[in-house]
């Protein structure tokens, strides 16, 4: 009986709306409506009314009537939670050099082998000495001559046979000629390559025979311990850095492990592009097992740990309004209750909760799309999300 009195108020009302709207235009003249239009028209309305009133009609007990949602959970608690910056950045050996020859020439002799580990001064290469070591030594025969003159000049100048003069003229020549012998055993020199420090070389470029134009890259050499970590951060941080601080370092060619890096120094300028700082870091390598440009990403620890509630990032309904989780009550049956949360910061698969939870709290990890305030759920924890502070997820 309620809901055919509902129906027919409705109905009554609409028609008083179509009456008054009629009214406004009252020099337009009505269409005629055939019996069919007019029948089709009222059934119309009343089935518009009965829309508008059926949830009403609908008791509680029907809607109490939905199947229980099958939903994950979690206890929140307090964690220990460090801030941290992410940055990206490269692998740089502290002292590396593509070693060259000065001059051109032919190479006569190769004495390293690719890869091998050298030490400061070793030879590494020579080129063809041609007639260089004839010309030294002729050199090295006239700055003789010129001493022995000198020699026999100053004995007569005590004599007082000769004049000053002729022993200033002696000793110019000889300082003469020693610069020649000097300058020819310079131009030898140049055609040896030697290692300008202990480290390890590469793939050999060059090979014995060939002709060698100045310049031409012949192997390249590294010293990988310890090694450089080069890393851009953004202005707002630069605060934060200080030499000596310890940082973070990870690399994907070595995902299951971490590296401590120092800081040792910041670009005093910031990239006026990007406005961005350049950091150093430095790795301790004993291994040599990193190498020079590897990609490496670099979490630099911020301010003091604090303790602060951690879900993971799978539990969290992100919305325009706000985030928001559903925690279970502890009534028989149970049901959930949707709570507005401000998250903080993050680091893998977990996210800090600012407010909005409390220390053992249920919170749904998974299973939230099928659930609205005061659904009725059934926890089943035998599949979790991820909840990692450094997650290596597997590469399809």
């Amino acid at each position: 009986m309620r809901k055919k009195a509902s129906m027919v108020f409705f109905e009554k009302k609409n028609q008083k709306t179509f009456a008054s709207l009629g009214s406004l235009y009252p020099e337009r003249p009505q269409p005629k409506q055939s019996k069919v239009f007019r029948f089709f028209f009222s059934k119309k309305k009343t089935f518009q009314a009965a829309i508008a009133v059926t949830p009403c009609l609908i008791p509680a007990a029907a809607l109490a009537q939905e199947p229980p949602a099958t939903v994950s959970t979690i206890v929140a608690h307090p964690m220990e939670w460090q801030t941290t910056i992410s940055a990206v950045g490269s692998l740089r050996a502290v002292r590396g050099a593509d070693l060259a020859a000065e001059i051109s020439g032919i190479v006569d002799w190769i004495g390293f082998d690719s890869g091998a580990t050298v030490q400061a001064g070793a030879i590494l290469l020579k080129l063809r000495a041609n007639d260089d070591p004839a010309k030294l030594a002729e050199l090295q025969a006239a700055a003789e001559l010129a001493a022995t003159n000198l020699a026999r000049d100053q004995k007569q100048l005590r004599a007082q046979a000769v004049a000053q003069a002729t022993i200033d003229a002696d000793e110019s020549h000889l300082r003469a000629a020693r610069a020649q012998v000097a300058a020819q055993q310079a131009l030898i020199e140049e055609k040896i390559v030697r290692a300008p420090f202990a480290g390890k070389l590469g793939l050999r470029q060059v090979d014995e025979g060939q002709y060698l134009p100045a310049g031409t890259t012949i192997v390249t050499l590294q010293a990988l311990d310890p090694i450089f970590v080069d890393f851009y951060v953004p202005q707002q941080a630069v605060p934060s850095i200080a030499a000596g601080a310890t940082v973070g370092v990870s690399l994907d060619a070595f995902p299951a492990k971490e590296f401590t890096a120092h800081i040792t120094a910041m670009s005093p300028k910031l990239d006026a592009a990007s406005r961005m700082a350049q950091v150093r870091a430095s790795l301790p390598n004993p291994e040599h097992a990193l190498l020079p440009g590897m990609f490496a990403t670099v979490g630099i620890a911020t301010g003091t740990p604090r303790r602060t509630i951690t879900i993971p990032n799978a539990a969290v309904v992100y919305n325009p309004y706000g985030s928001s989780v559903y925690v279970v009550t502890d009534t028989k049956p149970q049901t959930v209750r949707q709570v507005i949360i401000k998250t903080g910061a993050t680091r893998g698969d977990q996210v800090a909760v600012v407010d909005g939870l409390h220390d053992g709290d249920v919170v749904v990890t998974a299973g939230q799309l099928k659930l609205h305030p005061g659904s009725t759920v059934v926890v089943n924890n035998s599949v979790q999300p991820a909840f990692t502070a450094n997650p290596n997820p597997a590469e399809e």
